[in-house]
């Protein structure tokens, strides 16, 4: 997952209102940042690894003029963690072009072939948005050379409509051409959000926004005006005109785990409200809580992302609930941390058990979703130091089974706790003296009651029916030998590891 924005401003330099835009993006991504403008008749970019906070100070601000530009948080799940993967990307034909990308392309091999043998590029980076970026550079030259030059949209949508039927996997994508304007597009499986925002400027004309998610769109003034629909792709001209064109018919199913921890909770995504669905989601856990029997004398999130479904619960049951665990907010969130070790070291500058909310308690602890289980693993412990006498555990999501390929880094079944474990194993794995999972229906209503026109979510983490080509079982099997995925894989500590105050380990 990453965050991406970008935005037309008709009468100022957009680089302030793109940097605050990612403040509000910043979740989304915290390895790296970048932004670039273009001035009407050059570019301007700058971006390094880092917070936006730290790349982007008063001497970048200076130099990063003009009226549209894009920008980008990334949290990597293809590509190594160089500063030189960090996005945007660019190619200097046709027109020139800029991209930003979230999401993950499934079928990069075969296109990584194809863009070096057949038509000569280099690639500069391991990145899967570089190779997208390559394929939309060389659709639109095709086009061009059928059409001519005299109709830069037509070019642009036509190249669209051709790298859609070429590219397979997840992406959410804002371009900035030169001469030309801004032009976003979503796949046709609409896996990872985009948003459109308008505002009136002082001359009475529109201004236009696309955005990974509306959080970022108030900052700014604008309003929300819908999500870009699947298959779709939508520019904004150097005019401040926008034009729409479906490219591929689509079929929205969006990725039901940004419901659970990635999006906002202050975010709507494809008229779904993220704060609504994980209050239903409490609802419906707590169901399985009043049933499970357990005395249980309070409620406790694992701060933040747990919180809406734990107060929900506490409310549904009537069981107390409590701040048992306080959270360090000056402390990155550990699941999109780039490495193992670094996440082992954040547990417990992160959270800090109470002991008066635990002495001699039975707590039960509700966590957002249990992926690879160091976290709430080393968490329990904590509550056993800090004097509860029972410690319960629920996650609020189904068991994570299968490795995600649309852009969230659960790359390989090796990593999950839940894999070819039965749910004591990963009771007993986890040291909880009771264990509830979220039922997938259940998460499933609770996502589907915000927008009842969804048919379906791509659920692929937990149900391991992928909606994309090419996740094959040799495709999943090259990941799991892939050099990144194993390098974290190694730094995991072992199934005997133990908290001791210094060695630790997370999860999502």
């Amino acid at each position: 997952m990453c965050g991406i924005l970008g935005i037309a401003n008709r009468n100022e330099d957009v680089f302030a209102e793109i940097y605050d835009g990612l403040l509000m993006l910043q979740h989304r991504g915290q390895d790296a940042s970048g932004i670039v403008t273009f001035t009407g008749e050059n570019f301007r970019e700058h971006k390094a690894n880092g917070l936006v906070k730290d790349v982007f100070n008063a001497d970048v601000a200076k130099k990063l003029t003009g009226k549209i530009g894009i920008g980008h948080v990334r949290y990597p799940t293809a590509g190594s963690l160089s500063a030189a993967e960090a996005q945007p990307f660019f190619v200097n034909a046709p027109y020139g072009i800029y991209l930003v990308h979230n999401g993950n392309i499934t079928n990069t091999t075969e296109q990584r072939e194809k863009i070096i043998g057949k038509y000569s590029r280099h690639l500069r980076t391991t990145s899967d948005s570089e190779i997208l970026l390559n394929v939309l550079a060389d659709k639109i030259s095709d086009s061009i050379k059928v059409n001519g030059t005299g109709d830069p949209k037509r070019n642009l949508f036509a190249g669209v409509k051709m790298t859609m039927e070429r590219i397979q996997g997840a992406y959410s994508v804002i371009t900035l051409i030169a001469g030309v304007g801004m032009m976003a597009f979503r796949d046709p499986h609409g896996i990872r959000p985009l948003s459109i925002a308008q505002r009136v400027n002082e001359d009475g004309g529109h201004e236009y926004a696309f955005a990974s998610e509306d959080v970022a769109f108030g900052i700014n003034g604008f309003e929300k005006l819908r999500d870009v629909n699947p298959g779709e792709a939508v520019l904004v001209d150097l005019d401040g005109n926008m034009h729409s064109f479906q490219a591929i018919e689509g079929k929205l199913t969006p990725c039901i785990f940004e419901y659970v921890y990635l999006a906002r909770p202050d975010s709507m995504l494809d008229g779904i409200s993220v704060y609504k669905t994980q209050l239903r989601m409490g609802q419906t856990l707590a169901k399985q809580i009043q049933d499970s029997g357990l005395e249980i004398d309070s409620i406790i999130p694992v701060p933040d992302s747990a919180r809406p479904v734990a107060l929900e619960v506490a409310n549904a049951t009537g069981i107390r609930y409590r701040e048992g665990l306080v959270k360090n907010r000056y402390v990155g969130r550990t699941f999109i941390m780039p490495g193992q070790a670094e996440r082992q070291k954040s547990v417990r500058r992160k959270l800090n058990a109470i002991p008066l909310e635990m002495k001699g308690l039975n707590v039960m602890l509700i966590d957002d979703s249990i992926v690879r289980g160091n976290t709430i693993k080393k968490i329990v412990e904590m509550c056993r130091v800090a004097g509860a006498n029972k410690v319960y555990v629920a996650s609020a999501s189904p068991p994570v089974k299968f490795p995600n390929v649309y852009g969230i880094d659960m790359p390989t079944k090796r990593e999950l706790v839940a894999d070819n474990r039965t749910l004591e194993e990963i009771r007993v794995e986890l040291g909880a003296d009771a264990l509830i999972y979220q039922k997938l229906e259940d998460l499933i209503w609770a996502a589907k009651e915000g927008n009842k026109d969804i048919e379906q979510f791509d659920c692929s983490c937990f149900d391991g029916e992928y909606l994309t080509g090419s996740v094959s079982e040799d495709y999943l099997t090259k990941l799991e030998t892939s050099g990144r995925v194993s390098d974290k894989i190694n730094d995991m500590p072992t199934a005997g590891d133990s908290w001791n105050g210094s060695k630790l380990a997370t999860s999502g």
